[in-house]
Order: C-alpha cells, then sequence, then structure tokens
C-alpha cells in the first residue's frame, strides 16, 4: 500500500485527511511537526510527503529525501517561496503547491476588513469598552457604495474583490494588473499604473504574489501618493509591504486605516501560539497595539472549504507523482 506522511497537520485538517485516505486506500502518517532536519529522518519507508510550512528546508533534507526514494514534495498552500529550487531540482525532486483552494474565502475576508476599516470597528469598539456611546465624528463614516476602489491583481482572488465592490455594494472600481482580466472589463476600468489608481482611490486592496520584482511594491514613495483618508488591505503577501513605510503614512495622516492579514517577519509567527512570550519584534508588537490598524494571522482563507482543497489538492498531486512521474501543480 502506498503510503503517504504529512508534516504540519492541524486539527481541522484531519478528517479531510481520513476521508481522502479511505476514498484512496493509501496510507497516511500524521505529524503535527515541520518538516525539518530533525524530522526528516521519519520520512524513511515513506512514498510521498506533503507539507504545510513556511520555513526554508536546508540542504541536508533534500539530500535525504533523495536518499529516501523521495520524489516529491506537495506543499498545502499556494506560497512556495521557503523552497531553493536549484536544491529541489539537484536532488530530483518535484515541489508543488496549491495554487487556488477557495478565492471567494480570502476575497470575502478581504471586503469585510474594509468595511471594519470604513465603519470604524476599531475604534467603535474601543469607546464601547470604556462605555462611551456617544454618536460621534470620530466615527462617522461613509458609504462603500459612494467611493473608489482599487484593486490591484485580478486574478482569481482579486476578480473575486472586484465583482463584489461592484456589482454587491455598486461601488466604482478601478484596477491594475499587468495581464488585464477580460472577464471584469464591464464592472472595472483599468489603469496604467498603480501610481494612477492609488491617487484617487478610496479603498486599495492588493492581490498580487510574492516575487523578486514585488518586494516592497508598496513603499515610502507609493504610499505618499496615497488619496488622504484611504484605506489600505493586504491580504496577499507581507514582502510586498514596506510595514515602516505604511506606518509612517498613517502616521501622517495619508491613510486612515490598515487591515494586514500578512506581516513581512510572519514566518515562524503566523501561525503560532506566542501567548505569555513577549514579542522581540518592535514592528510587529506596535502594529498589534494601533487602533488604525487590524492585524490578523494570516488567515483570510481560513474556512473548512479551503481547509479541504488544500487537502485534497495536495495530496491528489502527491499521488499524481508517484503515478506518471510528474503533476499539474508542480512549480519548479
Amino acid at each position: 500500500m502506498t503510503k503517504i506522511k504529512l508534516f504540519g497537520v492541524r486539527e481541522e485538517d484531519i478528517p479531510y485527511i481520513e476521508a481522502w485516505s479511505a476514498q484512496h486506500k493509501v496510507s497516511v502518517d500524521l505529524d503535527s511537526q515541520l518538516l525539518t532536519e530533525s524530522t526528516v529522518d521519519s520520512v524513511r519507508g515513506f512514498d510521498g510527503v506533503s507539507v504545510s510550512q513556511q520555513i526554508p528546508l536546508p540542504e541536508v533534507v533534500y539530500k535525504k529525501l533523495n536518499e529516501f526514494g523521495i520524489k516529491q514534495i506537495a506543499q498545502r498552500s499556494a506560497g512556495y517561496d521557503c523552497y531553493d529550487f536549484e536544491l529541489a531540482n539537484k536532488y530530483n525532486l518535484i515541489i508543488s503547491n496549491v495554487p487556488s483552494y477557495s478565492p471567494e474565502s480570502i476575497a470575502e475576508y478581504t471586503v469585510s476588513q474594509a468595511l471594519n476599516l470604513v465603519r470604524n470597528f476599531n475604534d467603535i469598539q474601543q469607546k464601547t469598552a470604556e462605555q462611551d456611546f456617544r454618536w460621534q465624528p470620530a466615527i462617522l463614516s461613509r458609504s462603500i457604495k459612494d467611493l473608489t476602489v482599487a484593486v490591484i491583481g485580478t486574478g482569481r482572488i482579486g476578480s473575486v474583490v472586484a465583482k463584489i465592490f461592484a456589482n454587491g455594494f455598486g461601488a466604482k472600481v478601478i484596477a491594475y494588473d499587468i495581464v488585464k482580466n477580460e472577464q471584469l472589463q464591464s464592472i472595472v476600468s483599468y489603469k496604467d499604473t498603480i501610481k494612477e489608481i492609488v491617487e484617487v482611490a478610496d479603498i486599495v486592496t492588493v492581490h498580487v504574489p510574492a516575487s523578486d520584482e514585488n518586494h516592497y511594491l508598496f513603499d515610502e514613495s507609493l504610499f505618499n501618493s496615497f488619496k488622504e483618508g484611504s484605506v489600505f488591505i493586504n491580504c496577499a503577501r507581507g514582502s510586498i509591504v514596506n510595514t515602516r513605510a505604511l506606518i509612517e503614512a498613517i502616521d501622517k495622516g495619508i491613510i486612515k486605516g490598515a487591515a494586514l492579514d500578512t506581516y513581512e517577519a510572519e514566518k515562524g509567527l503566523f501561525p503560532s501560539d506566542q501567548r505569555g512570550v513577549t514579542l522581540e519584534d518592535e514592528l510587529l508588537r506596535s502594529l498589534i497595539e494601533r487602533k488604525d490598524v487590524i492585524l490578523s494571522p494570516h488567515i483570510a482563507f481560513y474556512t473548512d472549504a479551503a481547509v479541504e482543497n488544500l487537502i485534497v489538492d495536495a495530496l491528489d498531486a502527491t499521488i499524481e507523482v508517484l503515478q506518471t512521474g510528474d503533476t499539474s501543480l508542480r512549480v519548479n
């Protein structure tokens, strides 16, 4: 019987893994630990490997997987920047990902955070906790219908965000992407540059992948171009935003507030239990403490539909490699 070793397994993953295992008659071994130099020896005797992690793998892990006869690593996420493709190719390992597991989940979360920012949710909650029940200009908001929304990146997720704002709220939606999404032409007005749309947008939401080209895409210069009083949402990748530049733009009053589901130094922290621990990252602490920033630990995707699709697609890719020598979800 085929045997697959899964690392980084969480409680909510187990029902979907067990259902897949029974359906495909494949033996699975579940490990809550990550794949590391310390745990790689436990792979000996297995046919395939699936992981959910962000930390880079040292060369010894790639080497040992090859020695154990492993042909692939199935990453249970869209992101795969933790892998060294040169090492993967050197040791004949196919790296796969799950490029689309629930665009709707992330899009819905994005829109909800935009609403929270526009409607001053943090400020209202704080005032209510202090028993300040007054109606006052500080918490007066605007209707989404009257705002201009900028969607940067109109792929699987960004396109759903655009449709929700345009069709659901009747907002004006403008967009930027290297490749225009023809299916959005009737509801979205594309612009030639990012700067051009952030200058006029009340809500700016970004949905582009992490890459060398996109590193700190949102820097001091771009944030200084934002429309005064606008809000910013990042449910994409932390590395595309220079966090200090964002905070400076908020402090200067250019940007009213931000919702961040990702953070540039989140690896090793999101997800983890840090209760009772003093965070050494001063920048992260400041984000948590600010009422004009909504920070969440990379959970925009976190719905039952997404969890199931991540499990099923990653394990399907594992079997595909074992049976055919390759997978359509290969990224290297």
